[in-house]
C-alpha cells in the first residue's frame, strides 16, 4: 500500500529541510544589498554582488548536473547545505567584527551560487526515489509552494531582522542550514549509491545529457516554449514596476503588487494537483500561456497598483500547473542517470532568461513609451501562444501514467 506524502517520511525531512533553507536564503536576499549599500552606498556594487550569485549558477549550472548523476546525491545535498552554512556564517563573523568587505561578500555569493546549481538538480532528482510516480506532481506542486511561501515570507524577515542587528538574516540563514543537514542526515534514498568512477570526461557527460535532451522532440519544444514564455514575461514584470513608478503608483501599493503576484502563485501551487488531473497536460500548458497573452495587454489600460497586482495573481495562478506537467514529464522519461542533466540543463536555460528578461524590458522602456512597450511584448506572448497551441507535439503531450520505458528509451531523429 502507497504511503501518503504526510506519512513519508524522507520526503517530509527534505520538505521540511528546504523550506527551512529557502527562507533564511530569501532573507539574506533582501539583506544582503541592503548591507553593501549601508557599507559602500553604491547601488552598483549592490547589484554586482547579488550577480555574482546569479552568474555562478548559470557557470556551475552545466557541470552540476553531470556531477549530480556521478556523485551520490544525499552526500551532495550534505555538503552544499554544510558549505553555504559555514559561508553565510563567516559574513556572521565579518558583521561581528565590523570588517565587510565587497571581495569577501563576492567569494560567498559565489560559494552559495555554486551549492544552489549543484543542490537543486540533486534534490529534484532524488524525488522520484523518494515517492511514486502518482505522487510526483503533488510533490513537485508542495516544492513549488514551499519555495513561494519561502520567498514570501523571508524576504519580510531579512528587511525586519536587518532593521534590528544587520548581521541577523546572516545569523538565520546559518542556523536554517544547519538545521537543514541535520535532517538531510536522517534520509534514506532508496535504490540509489554513488555511481562508480565515469573514465568520461565531465564536457562528455555534459554533451551526453545534451544529446538526450535534443533527441526527444517533446523536450525541446517544451525547453523552447518556457524560455520564450520565461524571457517575455521577466521583461514585461520590470516594465510594470517600472511603469508604476513613473505612473506616480505609491510604494506601498507596489510592494502590495509583487506580494499579490506571490500569494498567486501559491494559491496556484496548492491548485495545482488537482488542476493538473482536470485539465491534462495540454490544456495546462497552453492554459498559462493564455492567460498572459490575455491579461498583459490589460497593463496599459490598469493604473492601480491593486489592479495590477490582481492582473499578476492571476496570471500566477495557473504556472505551477504547468512546471509540475512539465517537470514530471522529465523526470519520469529521463533515466536516473540522467536526471541531474535534464534539471539542470532546464535551470541554465531559464536562468538565462531570467537574467536576460528584465534587461530587455529595460531595453525597451528606453527606447519605446510604455505602453507601447507593453503592447509589444504582449504581441510577442501572443506569437509563443499561437505556435505553442498549433504544436501538434504539445497536443499530443502525454499524461505521466502512459509514460512507459520503451517511451524513455525511444528519441527522434
Amino acid at each position: 500500500m502507497t504511503r501518503p506524502l504526510f506519512r513519508n517520511r524522507d520526503y517530509q525531512l527534505l520538505w521540511t529541510g528546504q523550506a527551512l533553507s529557502e527562507v533564511g536564503i530569501s532573507a539574506t536576499t533582501i539583506a544582503l544589498p541592503l548591507l553593501v549599500l549601508a557599507f559602500t552606498g553604491s547601488p552598483g556594487l549592490s547589484g554586482l554582488v547579488l550577480g555574482v550569485d546569479a552568474a555562478a549558477q548559470l557557470v556551475a549550472g552545466l557541470p552540476a548536473g553531470a556531477l549530480v548523476d556521478r556523485w551520490d546525491r544525499r552526500k551532495m545535498m550534505l555538503c552544499c547545505e554544510a558549505v553555504q552554512a559555514v559561508a553565510i556564517g563567516s559574513v556572521v563573523l565579518a558583521l561581528w567584527w565590523d570588517a565587510p568587505s565587497i571581495p569577501h561578500l563576492m567569494a560567498v555569493a559565489v560559494a552559495t551560487g555554486v551549492c544552489t546549481a549543484l543542490f537543486e538538480p540533486a534534490e529534484e532528482a532524488s524525488l522520484p526515489r523518494l515517492v511514486t510516480d502518482q505522487q510526483l506532481p503533488t510533490a513537485l506542486a508542495l516544492n513549488s509552494a514551499r519555495s513561494s511561501i519561502a520567498q514570501l515570507s523571508g524576504t519580510a524577515l531579512g528587511g525586519l531582522l536587518f532593521a534590528l542587528r544587520n548581521w541577523f538574516p546572516f545569523g538565520l540563514q546559518a542556523l536554517t542550514h544547519v538545521a537543514s543537514f541535520g535532517l538531510l542526515l536522517f534520509i534514506r534514498i532508496p535504490g540509489r549509491r554513488e555511481q562508480p568512477a565515469s573514465r568520461s570526461s565531465l564536457r562528455t557527460d555534459i554533451a551526453e545529457g545534451l544529446r538526450w535532451m535534443w533527441r526527444h522532440r517533446l523536450v525541446r519544444v517544451v525547453a523552447f516554449c518556457a524560455v520564450g514564455l520565461n524571457l517575455f514575461f521577466q521583461a514585461f514584470y520590470i516594465v510594470i514596476i517600472a511603469l508604476a513608478q513613473q505612473r506616480g503608483v505609491p510604494s506601498g501599493e507596489i510592494g502590495i503588487m509583487a506580494a499579490m503576484f506571490g500569494a498567486g502563485g501559491i494559491l496556484g501551487a496548492l491548485a495545482a494537483p488537482r488542476l493538473h488531473r482536470v485539465l491534462g497536460p495540454y490544456r495546462s500548458i497552453i492554459g498559462v500561456f493564455w492567460t498572459l497573452a490575455l491579461l498583459s495587454p490589460l497593463a496599459v489600460f490598469t493604473h492601480n497598483g491593486y489592479l495590477l497586482g490582481a492582473v499578476f495573481a492571476a496570471m500566477a495562478f495557473l504556472a505551477p500547473t504547468a512546471n509540475i506537467t512539465i517537470n514530471t514529464y522529465q523526470l519520469l522519461l529521463a533515466p536516473d542517470e540522467l536526471r541531474g542533466r535534464v534539471s539542470s540543463v532546464m535551470n541554465v536555460v531559464l536562468g538565462v532568461a531570467a537574467v536576460a528578461g528584465p534587461a530587455l524590458g529595460g531595453l525597451l522602456m528606453e527606447l519605446l513609451p510604455g505602453g507601447r512597450t507593453i503592447l509589444l511584448i504582449s504581441a510577442c506572448i501572443g506569437v509563443l501562444t499561437v505556435l505553442a497551441t498549433v504544436s501538434p507535439s504539445l497536443r499530443s503531450f502525454p499524461h505521466h501514467e502512459e509514460i512507459d520505458e520503451p517511451e524513455r528509451m525511444h528519441a527522434d531523429d
